[in-house]
């Protein structure tokens, strides 16, 4: 599936594999943000994942890593998505399914507002899901990209 600038990328997990220097995933994470700069797509994300993200070095008061989160937020490059109180009547549709957590119906929900044309996430569970609004929801060994 290809996409062009204007339709969002959607994931869970880059960031906090990302920040964390994860010895096995943040090889697959680059790769994945580079065929999102090569195909010209937009990566986005709710925000609640910044605060998901902050926890670690707010726990550990690792006040560089805030900062370099923070920065990383606020770039030009990454799509924010707001959760409003339209997100907050797709989240009950979502949360009414067994099996997706409180945070995870958070993030799909921003997601499917935003009709992004990819979730990404490392749950194989969640990416069985349907979700209106998203197509697909994809685990980070996906060949889409």
């Amino acid at each position: 599936m290809k996409a062009t600038p204007d339709e969002p990328r959607r994931d869970t997990m880059l960031f906090a594999y990302f920040f964390e220097d994860h010895k096995e995933f943040k090889p697959k994470v680059a790769a994945i943000t580079q065929r999102m700069e090569e195909h010209g797509d937009t990566l986005c994300t709710s925000v609640f994942t910044v605060g998901e993200v902050l926890a670690g070095p707010n726990r550990t008061q690792h006040w560089d890593e805030i900062s370099e989160v923070r920065a990383f937020f606020r770039s030009p490059d990454l799509r924010l998505l707001e959760f409003k109180l339209s997100t907050a009547e797709i989240f009950g549709e979502i949360q009414a399914q067994r099996g997706i957590s409180s945070g995870d119906a958070i993030h799909l929900a921003c997601a499917a507002e935003a009709r992004v044309d990819l979730f990404l996430t490392h749950d194989k569970r969640l990416a069985k899901k349907i979700v209106p609004g998203i197509q697909p929801i994809a685990t980070l060994d996906t060949h889409i990209l």
